[in-house]
């Protein structure tokens, strides 16, 4: 570990301690710690922003996305709970860094890219590096994955206005997911979702964020339902 990847990783703990308040958390798991340790977020910023690779802020990743901030990444795949046999329903691939995290730590992933040029470049960049349980592909992540569903675990990206349905009937009773909620580039809250044994969903808050929003198209949406 270089001593940019320290400061990255002091920085989380740091934040960990100052959010404590609102997330419950003073601290993260060392196995979440490890996996944040063990993939260089250098390799997923482009070139001009290598110098801020390991700032504890969002980067642009181009197409108007962005790579979440290191404390937010620790953070969300803190909360979802998973163990190394469980399989990840990833929406939002983007840079591919998130599901790089996550592959560390379970069996599996699947991520999901609406933007095909955002899909295809984490596809090429996860296989040179060598992450090869995990599958990327190119569509709209409204749906969620089905031919793959249930999952263990699913963690999304962008800010909805709501919950997808579909994301939550593909979560397993026992699951989790996280997924921030709110309107496009106002106030937005990172939800944390829990299916119960019997299919009962609580919901929690977990702290205000700011993602890129979810981009739902209208004849994705079921009648009367908010777009994205």
């Amino acid at each position: 570990m270089n001593e940019k990847q320290k400061y990255m990783l002091d920085t989380i703990r740091r934040e960990a301690k100052y959010t404590a308040s609102y997330t419950g958390r003073k601290a993260f798991s060392e196995r979440v710690m490890m996996a944040m340790q063990s993939v260089d977020r250098e390799a997923f910023v482009s070139t001009q922003y290598k110098n801020l690779a390991f700032e504890n802020g969002p980067l642009p990743i181009g197409h108007g996305q962005t790579i979440s901030q290191p404390y937010i990444v620790a953070l969300m795949t803190d909360l979802i709970d998973v163990t190394a046999e469980s399989v990840v329903l990833e929406i939002g691939t983007g840079s591919g860094y998130q599901a790089a995290i996550l592959s560390r730590l379970v069996r599996q992933v699947y991520t999901v890219e609406k933007i095909p040029e955002l899909a295809e470049l984490a596809r090429q960049r996860l296989k040179t590096l060598g992450y090869d349980n995990i599958e990327v592909c190119s569509g709209s992540g409204y749906h969620g994955w089905k031919e793959k569903a249930p999952f263990d675990a699913i963690v999304v990206t962008a800010a909805a206005t709501h919950v997808p349905q579909s994301l939550i009937d593909q979560l397993k009773p026992g699951g989790r997911m996280v997924i921030p909620v709110g309107l496009p580039y106002m106030h937005q809250e990172l939800m944390l979702l829990i299916k119960s044994k019997s299919g009962a969903i609580h919901t929690e808050s977990v702290l205000g964020v700011s993602f890129v929003p979810f981009v739902v198209a209208d004849d994705e949406l079921p009648s009367g339902s908010p777009r994205s």
